[in-house]
């Protein structure tokens, strides 16, 4: 739930929350509460000076201007630990002013004086301000802005102007203003109403630079500061209600091991992970070279800022809404801090009203955006060096290149290409870095890696478990593609519960005799062997007397039974198994010790199908849609572009964390689960828009083109995309993964144990 990603960023964040803990704890937030006045006085005469102190202030300023020279990345970062700690005071606005002030080119004592911390900065998002320009260049200013967070007690306030011809954004000395404190929602902050009447300003307090192609600069970089404090309470908000939930305890538990308080928490750290996502891509688009006036947006400037904007605030107000319900009775006092936590949510998403030019919010501007074409490609950069194994890796691709068909398949297999990361030499034992650099020159190349399948969960559990001889006669034929495997794991009676299956396998002289029934099986009419798991001691806990077999698909007493599903394929199938004869060099790992093994091939399922089942049901195709009616929802719309932006980034984030060397952490998890949903979402809005032709049917097969929304097409999909959040773990059973294995919430209590049979 954290912005940074390097050493350096983590050390970054460490560092502000320990300043935060020492000069901002929780009972001095909560004196600056019940004591607005008393608390600005203690931001400007301590906390302003300790921030400077630490360079907090001028962290994103040109050391030129007495700051430390770096970017919007580290400043998102220190937004976001004063954020979760909801630090009073003029921090946010003030460097929000000098932010705007250096990309408005305005340079020299002014922005120093906000860096040092003897002077703080308002900035009014919105303004009902007009100007009349002399003939030398001065600017007479007249209007007022209504709701303006920082400005009791600045000593400047930036706001924009609307002379004849276009916006202009002026700062002006607070003394040359009136200025009226008015009550806010936030306590920890004040709010200002700022009027001018006739009020000069000269041409170098006009800033430059900050209008391009439409758009404003100063809405840009509001909508990611403002949005990394979003981040942080949204943090705070999910961490207040995992501790509190692992420690509560009702009716004889914790309530963190009720599913309903485990699931809450869960979605919580999506939505939070999500948020951090897209404000951390949106503050390094912003630490990049401002487009100039009326010229294009390679960086993605507006796309990413209103992305940020479009999920980061909602999340913030969600997560504490939640937390707050976690909570239950104590959240709702006025003792507790979450309400402060709510109060500052609820006023970051009032004040970030997205002043851009659409006036219908954030999530428009996203979509109007998308739709005419503009948005952040989402790329990983491999990092540069290492050219001597670049140019070995490509040299060997290139001997493969030639090759074609089976050929090329076995080539792939043998020189551990299809699956790089597994250990020699059936991968290549590569690292992070090398999987990009080998992920890059296959493309470059034009080699197209072939997919496994059900295989790409076999591989790695037998190079794990698996004895040589099995090794040696499984996994060269299965890396080249000689055949494909099914999994017989689901039943009929068990479902998730894999722990609970009733197949048996009976010791017989030189194997095993398997018999049960088996369910949600794919491929099982092509699959020449299986992977399966049957009980082979009953007696044992449920968990313990499992074995882990491979099953030959040809095996006298097989039958497979497709089962039709409600689209009317036949993908699955039932498989029946009657006294199967599996052989003992046909058993994985030991008798009994299965469901480890089993564990280990779901977790390269639910890893796998993350990135596999979503596809070809995603935001290019909602934007094909979108463009051939005539008027598409642009909320619901901007709200899934940013949430697809948000999944593709959190992909680039995991691959940066295994780079630094650091755990993914909810990284996976969160994105699998919010794949499935968002594949379900997007065939839902795409039928929406497809109108009465959604009604029609049989339309498999059939793609979706430019200039046909295609209803029969959406119709199928909104069928099949049913699966998404069932197949490879169900949604329910995701959320107990990120609750209980991220959050550190209780597992579910395990079943009564049944008598063995007789």
């Amino acid at each position: 739930m954290a912005l940074g990603l390097t050493d350096e960023h983590l050390q970054l964040a460490d560092s502000v929350r320990s300043w935060a803990e020492r000069m901002s704890p929780p009972e001095s937030v909560r004196e600056a509460a019940n004591s607005p006045d008393s608390g600005a006085a203690r931001y400007r005469e301590v906390l302003a000076a300790s921030l400077a102190g630490q360079g907090l202030l001028g962290l994103h300023v040109p050391e030129a201007d007495g700051g430390q020279g770096f970017g919007l990345p580290e400043l998102a970062i220190a937004v976001e630990e004063t954020g979760r700690a909801l630090v009073p005071g003029s921090f946010l606005p003030t460097v929000l002013g000098s932010a705007v002030l250096v990309a408005g080119g305005l340079t020299g004592k002014l922005v120093a004086s906000l860096a040092d911390g003897s002077a703080t900065a308002a900035v009014a998002l919105d303004a009902e301000m007009n100007g009349v320009t002399e003939p030398d260049g001065t600017m007479v200013v007249s209007g007022a802005a209504a709701v303006v967070v920082g400005a009791p007690g600045a000593d400047l306030v930036i706001f924009p102007v609307r002379p004849e011809v276009d916006t202009v954004w002026v700062a002006v000395d607070a003394s040359d203003l009136k200025i009226t404190p008015v009550a806010g929602l936030d306590l920890t902050r004040q709010l200002g109403r700022v009027e001018a009447d006739g009020v000069v300003v000269p041409a170098d307090r006009q800033l430059m630079r900050l209008t391009y192609r439409g758009f404003t600069l100063v809405a840009d970089l509001a909508a990611a500061v403002l949005s990394a404090e979003a981040v942080g309470i949204a943090g705070w908000a999910v961490h207040t209600a995992a501790e509190y939930a692992r420690i509560r305890h009702q009716f004889g538990r914790p309530i963190g091991q009720f599913q309903a308080v485990k699931h809450r928490c869960a979605r919580m750290l999506v939505e939070a992970e999500q948020a951090a996502a897209v404000v951390w891509d949106a503050a390094r688009a912003l630490s990049e070279p401002a487009p100039a006036p009326g010229a294009a947006d390679p960086a993605g400037f507006s796309f990413a800022a209103a992305t940020a904007a479009s999920l980061a605030t909602d999340a913030a107000v969600s997560c504490v809404h939640e937390c707050i319900q976690v909570l239950g009775g104590i959240g709702y006092t006025w003792e507790h801090d979450a309400h402060l936590y709510y109060r500052r949510a609820l006023t970051l998403r009032a004040l970030l009203h997205a002043p851009g030019p659409s006036s219908g919010g954030w999530k428009e501007q996203v979509a109007d955006l998308a739709i005419h074409g503009f948005g952040r490609p989402v790329r990983l950069k491999v990092p540069e060096g290492d050219d001597a194994l670049r140019e070995s890796i490509r040299a060997e691709l290139a001997a493969v290149a030639v090759i074609t068909g089976a050929e090329r398949n076995a080539a792939l297999g043998a020189g551990g290409w299809v699956m790089p990361h597994l250990p020699r030499p059936w991968g290549r034992g590569a690292g992070a870095l090398e999987q990009l650099i080998i992920d890059e020159e296959l493309r470059a190349a034009r080699i197209r890696v072939p997919g496994l399948a059900i295989g790409a969960w076999v591989v790695p559990a037998l190079i794990q478990y698996g004895t040589r001889e099995q090794q040696e006669r499984f996994l060269p034929a299965t890396l080249r593609l000689d055949y494909l495997w099914c999994q017989l794991f689901s039943e009929p009676g068990a479902g998730s519960d894999l722990a609970g299956l009733t197949t048996r396998a009976v010791r017989v002289d030189g194997g095993w005799k398997v018999t049960g029934q088996k369910i949600w099986t794919s491929l099982a009419q092509h699959a020449a062997w299986a992977i399966c798991i049957a009980r082979t001691d009953p007696s044992r806990p449920r968990h313990d007397g499992i074995s882990y077999f491979l099953v030959d698909m040809h095996s006298p007493g097989i039958e497979v039974r497709p089962l039709r599903e409600i689209t009317g394929d036949a993908l699955f199938n039932q498989v029946f198994l009657d006294e199967v004869f599996v052989p003992d060099d046909c058993v994985v790992g030991e008798i009994n010790n299965g469901w480890r093994i089993a564990r280990t091939t779901l977790a390269n399922e639910r890893v796998s199908l993350a990135g596999s089942w979503a596809s070809g049901t995603g935001t290019a195709e909602l934007l094909r849609v979108a463009r051939a009616v005539a008027d598409p929802p642009l909320a619901q719309i901007g709200e899934l572009v940013s949430q697809g932006q948000a999944i593709d980034l959190l992909a680039v984030r995991a691959a940066l964390k295994q780079l630094s060397g650091t755990e993914p952490g909810a990284t996976g998890s969160v994105r699998k689960l919010l794949s499935m949903r968002y594949a379900q979402r997007v065939a839902e809005l795409c039928w929406q828009m497809s109108a009465e032709t959604g009604a029609l049917g049989d339309a498999q097969g059939q793609a979706v083109s430019d200039g046909d929304p295609n209803g029969a097409y959406w119709a199928r999909q909104m069928l099949q995309t049913e699966a998404f959040t069932i197949g490879g773990g169900t949604t329910d059973i995701q959320l107990n993964i990120i609750g209980e294995r991220i959050l550190g919430l209780p597992r579910d209590p395990e079943p009564p144990v049944s008598p063995p049979s007789s």
